[in-house]
């Protein structure tokens, strides 16, 4: 199979080579998927399991990307919940090759059923942001209706669903980005917006909880602004910052069932809206993923060219 591959850390994206590898074998609980469309992350090649296996021993050569919708293709011992021929879509093993491949072996635990009115590229730019800013606002914020929200980037992948699903549970969001980002947070849904470069972060006020994608001095800054009893919730790592009478919260997204089928709901009926950006095929993904230009919306490469939904 074609699938893209990786063994030089130093040298980034500009590392990627399309070559040919075997078609993966489902393990017990695994489905092997046909991929149709994959997701990629603009930093994961700084991520230590691209790597290294969960014993720190190197894993090279890897295959990137770890969001995808496709259709399952085989079963591994043990497998339920899903059959041969289902559409699905999800999150993969962070330690494990990924979805910039033809086909990958999964976790059938990590992978939610795609409806067929969910185009394959839209099914694919969802996991990683959708469930990112799911737990994020309520595994981890316990967001509730009425709360204020301060959602940073949020003209971005994972801020533009952040302000989305805080706005319909009932928040007050205010998106922060740069100038030019403006309408665009205030169409995702925001009720103000805060350009991080000309305006005063401080004079927000005080919020309930706080999105963080930057860390470093803005989630300092904005630990400030959290009020007793709130949260600052954070993908950009243990932080120093602390609010005063709060909780400092970093995570990591996991891939869960539920949470993707509420997700993929939500596009059906209208609710929420997809970010993307770039749609390559894998002949042309390496030359996407090494665009100089700032990237806008979540990068999504057709692996499966095809007409089918």
């Amino acid at each position: 199979m074609k699938a893209i591959a990786v063994t030089d850390q130093a040298a980034g994206t500009a590392g990627m080579k399309l070559v040919e590898r075997p078609e993966p074998q489902p393990a017990i609980s695994d489905v092997v998927v046909q991929v149709y469309a994959s997701g990629f992350t603009w930093d994961e090649l700084t991520w230590p399991p691209m790597w290294t296996d969960r014993l720190d021993r190197d894993r090279t050569p890897s295959i990137p990307g770890h969001e995808l919708a496709g259709v399952v293709t085989a079963l591994g011992y043990g497998t339920t919940g899903l059959s041969v021929g289902q559409r699905v879509f999800g999150l993969t093993d962070w330690y494990r090759d990924g979805t910039l491949a033809e086909y990958v072996a999964v976790e059938a635990r990590n992978l939610a059923p795609l409806p067929g009115d969910v185009d394959f590229t839209v099914g694919a730019s969802l996991p990683m942001p959708g469930l990112t800013a799911w737990q994020g606002l309520f595994v981890h914020g316990h967001l509730q209706a009425g709360r204020s929200v301060l959602a940073h980037g949020a003209a971005g992948v994972v801020g533009s669903m952040v302000t989305q699903l805080a706005r319909e549970a009932g928040a007050y969001v205010i998106g922060t980005g740069r100038a030019g980002d403006r309408q665009a947070v205030l169409d995702f849904g925001a009720n103000e917006f805060v350009d991080l470069e000309n305006d005063a972060l401080e004079d927000v006020g005080g919020v309930d909880l706080v999105f963080d994608i930057f860390g470093g001095d803005i989630a300092k800054r904005s630990a400030g602004l959290i009020r007793a009893g709130g949260a600052l919730v954070t993908i950009a790592g243990p932080t120093e910052a602390r609010p005063a009478n709060g909780l400092a919260i970093d995570f990591v997204v996991e891939s869960d069932r539920a949470q993707l089928g509420e997700i993929v709901q939500r596009v059906r009926d209208g609710r929420l809206r997809t970010n993307i950006g770039t749609v390559s095929t894998l002949d042309d993904a390496i030359a996407a993923f090494n665009r100089t230009e700032r990237r806008k919306g979540k990068t999504i490469v057709r692996v499966r060219p095809c007409c089918e939904k």
